[in-house]
């Protein structure tokens, strides 16, 4: 509004329509003028002014044809006038068509959005239910229109939103606790891109209950392999995709059928599989290989998500027992925060790190942009790491525990060490992971930057004030 020299409502305008990215405005203002950006997000440049022209007792509106006294009739910043009928009337769809952030001039090609006080006292008039949800849509537009500010997902929904400063491509946790992606809303889940997150929950969401169902249900198509559900008749059944095929064998047929027989097709003989049988065998064991793994490591997490209440209960009971001498020597018990914050933060990154090489590796997405051999080679490299890292987790997750197991004051002492040690040395291997994933793997197949992932922090994701 200050550097503009423009009203609440036109400055809102202009946010809205470049979704609030107040950097991206003023480089259309400085490179196309002022004229031409009012223009595009629909401000009306000069006010209309009719000061100088008669006015009219009667204003005849060129929507519903009437004559109408003209303090029933409203005009906008562009010119436009109508009654205050048809102006309520067309607000009123627009709100309930959701469209109520950018409500545009009713004229015919008119680019011009109305005035928001107009809106208000319009509907306010005759339904104030509306005008209060129109006020509500404008407000929350700074949210919803936003890159830089999102709704918390937390399920019942916590209230929150949360501007990200900086980089949008981050992780985040709301002060209700719910950590996730702020680019796709989705769960923390780096170091998965987050396609490759939204094609990892796709291939295993319901998996047993799906899998069960078309499996009794349901025959695949030997052309297209989709499923293809048999609702009545012979057993001659036609694929959308216009394949048909015996529904007893699941083969090719012709179109030439009876109800009792298929034209040139006889299935009563035992046939072995096909090498396609071998490999779908292939493909369901890679598949189960890495998700068992993914599934065993947020098991643990969740274990160990509830270890750090208990040891946390037992460190004031330490040292109450020993609160002479570990007055200086223990400190403020940051370590044990420390290790705790690590093991479960590394225990979520490894379980992710296995749907990432599921992608990765697999067939899905970078076939065409590896070689065989470089494949190889690539995934050698990460599963080192993801082995180290995985090693010294364990070691981390069965050190802890016994730290506070006999409160013994030397027990205790030894394993701080160990905590610290371990933190340390888990730290640096998460990063080193990272920087492989972004470094070796992503950066020679990520074409037009797709597969972007969140970026590693030693101090876990940050926490939003």
């Amino acid at each position: 509004m200050d550097m503009l020299s423009i009203r609440q409502q036109d400055a809102r305008t202009l946010l809205i329509y470049h979704r609030w990215d107040v950097d991206h405005l003023f480089e259309v203002y400085v490179e196309k003028g002022k004229e031409f950006m009012f223009a595009q997000a629909g401000v009306s440049v000069d006010e209309y002014h009719d000061s100088d022209s008669p006015v009219s007792a009667v204003v005849m509106c060129e929507i519903c044809i009437d004559d109408v006294p003209s303090d029933e009739a409203t005009r906008m910043d562009c010119g436009h006038c109508f009654c205050n009928s048809c102006w309520t009337q067309h607000f009123l769809v627009k709100v309930n068509e959701g469209q109520s952030k950018r409500i545009r001039c009713m004229a015919h090609k008119c680019n011009s959005i109305c005035d928001e006080t107009v809106v208000i006292t319009l509907l306010g008039r005759r339904h104030p239910d509306m005008a209060e949800k129109y006020e509500r849509f404008l407000l929350e537009s700074y949210i919803d229109d936003n890159k830089k500010v999102k709704w918390c997902p937390s399920t019942p929904h916590c209230g929150n939103a949360i501007r990200a400063e900086g980089d949008d491509l981050c992780e985040v946790e709301c002060s209700c606790g719910e950590q996730f992606c702020f680019n796709c809303l989705s769960e923390a889940h780096s170091p998965c891109s987050c396609l490759m997150w939204e094609l990892w929950q796709h291939e295993h969401q319901d998996e047993v209950e799906s899998d069960n169902w078309i499996i009794i249900h349901t025959k695949p198509c030997p052309k297209c392999h989709k499923p293809v559900e048999k609702n009545g008749g012979c057993n001659w059944v036609g694929c959308i995709c216009g394949q048909p095929f015996c529904w007893l064998c699941g083969g090719a047929t012709g179109l030439q059928h009876t109800n009792y027989s298929i034209a040139g097709h006889d299935c009563g003989h035992y046939k072995e599989p096909e090498k396609t049988v071998d490999h779908e065998k292939r493909d369901l064991y890679r598949y189960k290989h890495y998700y068992n793994r993914y599934k065993a490591h947020k098991h643990s997490f969740k274990f160990e998500s509830k270890l750090k209440g208990s040891i946390q209960e037992k460190i004031p009971i330490f040292e109450k027992k020993h609160s002479q001498r570990n007055k200086y020597q223990l400190g403020d018990y940051s370590w044990v925060n420390n290790g705790l914050s690590r093991l479960l933060r590394s225990r979520c990154i490894l379980s992710y790190s296995y749907a990432f090489a599921f992608y990765m590796f697999g067939d899905d997405l970078f076939k065409e942009e590896m070689l065989e051999a470089e494949r190889e080679i690539k995934q050698n490299l990460f599963e080192d790491q993801q082995q180290q890292l995985e090693a010294n987790v364990e070691r981390l997750a069965e050190i802890l525990p016994e730290a506070f197991k006999s409160l013994q004051y030397g027990k205790v002492m030894k394993r701080r060490m160990q905590i610290i040690t371990l933190s340390t040395v888990i730290d640096d291997l998460c990063k080193k992971m990272y920087e492989c994933i972004e470094n070796d793997l992503l950066e020679s197949v990520n074409l037009g930057s797709i597969h972007i992932i969140a970026p590693y922090k030693s101090k876990g994701i940050e926490r939003a004030s």
